[in-house]
């Protein structure tokens, strides 16, 4: 389970182009972004996206809630970083009350997101929807989001082998 940000930034990536030429991706000087949550089913590559204005402790509990909300009769084992948001006090009252009872949460070490396998999608995301790509506003960075959610959600095998939980 992670969160991640996926900014109008235009990054280039290794890519082919005629030699003496160097790929140029237009940029329009605005930062917009999308927020997204995911968590992954390491067993099965069954994916859960929600995407937020922003990643903070209340977006984060609108996750758990959906989360909560599709898995209704399973107790939810996550293994998460140690971002502020997973911490907060509002997340800690969440987790002692009734609907909390269907978490445990189990944190990686600090500074170890090599750990977490659900980063290997937050590449395969970005390789696929910012890198090279110029997008016009927050608008078209979501739709080009929604197209890459809807692949995953339909290739949960390749899910699992691009995390490195399948071979």
């Amino acid at each position: 389970m992670d969160e991640t940000h996926v900014r109008a930034y235009q990054a280039l990536r290794t890519t082919w182009e005629e030699v003496g030429n160097q790929k140029q991706v237009p940029s329009y000087g605005h930062h917009d972004h999308v927020s997204i949550f995911g968590a992954v089913d390491v067993r099965q590559g069954d994916v859960v996206f929600h995407r937020a204005s922003s990643a903070n402790a209340e977006t984060f509990l609108d996750f758990l809630r959906r989360l909560k909300e599709k898995y209704a009769d399973r107790f939810l084992v996550l293994v998460l970083d140690n971002a502020r948001i997973h911490h907060a006090k509002m997340v800690q009252a969440f987790l002692d009350g009734e609907e909390g009872a269907a978490f445990h949460f189990i944190f990686f070490p600090p500074y170890s997101p090599q750990l977490n396998p659900i980063e290997r999608l937050w590449k395969w995301l970005k390789d696929e929807v910012i890198a090279n790509v110029f997008h016009k506003d927050q608008n078209d960075i979501a739709q080009s989001i929604t197209r890459f959610e809807q692949y995953v959600l339909q290739h949960p095998d390749e899910v699992l082998r691009r995390m490195g939980c399948a071979v």
